[in-house]
């Protein structure tokens, strides 16, 4: 009889343990994912054959929130049509419908969206405004979100220049200025997208320099998976060198995993971009 209570006893408390664990335990997938706009000279790697290998690989991996960068207004409807998810952005050249979109798509199943908004990298953020060295208009979108485990937190999502150093250094400082300000409660953040810059460049050294700044690629528990670099150019021959798609996080955030994530069909890839995915709790 005294032998088996301690049986019984690990049981009670094994069981005890599963049950009371707090539903904030919760992880969450999120994705950085540079689509490629719809180029009609893309021959071999139109949109109309990857649009399809986007939403399925999003769908596979159960990604709850993805930052997507280089959408057109059409490929907005497709991805959210596809997924049944809901997005938030704007145009960067109008400001509605034109140009560029750096959007947040989000399942509202799982995330209810609080509050948004859009502005550009450059010294007139408020206005569609091109900065600094920029070649073309740059934004970040970002959204406010509850999570169903209760969970609140921001998203930030951006697409900095291809070409002028001077405005994607400055982006970074804007966008850090600008989190300051909309985050007045001290919630985490995730700040993801297609920076254009590689690690050992002032620009992602900014954001580093920052004491609650974290690169989720260096703090992931379980060590990040996938290849050196994000860039592609559809080539399948060439694996790329350098990440200049990043996720950072400040706040209380516990990155799980971190990869750089290859699907392919056929010897294509879904986009030019790797997608780089984060699982996380909060």
């Amino acid at each position: 009889m005294s032998r088996s209570r301690p049986i019984a006893l690990f049981s009670f408390l094994s069981l005890f343990l599963i049950f009371a664990t707090p539903i904030s335990a919760q992880t969450h997938r999120f994705a950085t994912f540079n689509i490629r706009w719809d180029n009609p000279n893309d021959v071999g790697n139109l949109w109309k054959d990857r649009a399809s290998q986007v939403i399925q690989l999003i769908q596979f991996h159960q990604i709850g929130i993805v930052g997507t960068q280089e959408v057109l207004a059409h490929q907005l409807k497709q991805l959210n049509e596809g997924l049944g998810y809901a997005s938030i952005g704007v145009g960067r050249d109008d400001g509605a419908l034109k140009g560029e979109f750096s959007p947040i798509h989000y399942d509202p199943v799982r995330y209810q969206l609080e509050d948004s908004g859009t502005f550009w990298l450059s010294p007139s953020p408020a206005i569609p405004s091109k900065g600094w060295d920029a070649a073309l208009n740059r934004i970040c979108s970002w959204g406010k979100f509850t999570s169903q485990d209760g969970s609140r937190f921001y998203v930030f999502n951006v697409h900095y220049d291809h070409i002028g150093q001077q405005a994607r250094e400055e982006s970074s400082k804007l966008v850090l200025s600008k989190i300051k300000e909309i985050n007045r409660e001290g919630l985490p953040v995730i700040w993801m997208g297609d920076f254009n810059v590689e690690p050992e460049n002032p620009a992602y050294q900014v954001i580093l320099n920052q004491e609650t700044w974290k690169d989720a690629r260096l703090i992931s528990k379980l060590p990040s998976y996938g290849p050196k670099g994000t860039f592609t150019a559809f080539e399948w021959d060439r694996m790329p060198a350098g990440i200049i798609d990043h996720i950072f996080v400040q706040g209380k955030i516990e990155v799980l995993r971190h990869g750089i994530l290859t699907d392919n069909y056929g010897k294509k890839y879904p986009s030019d971009h790797f997608p780089v995915l984060v699982e996380l709790r909060f």
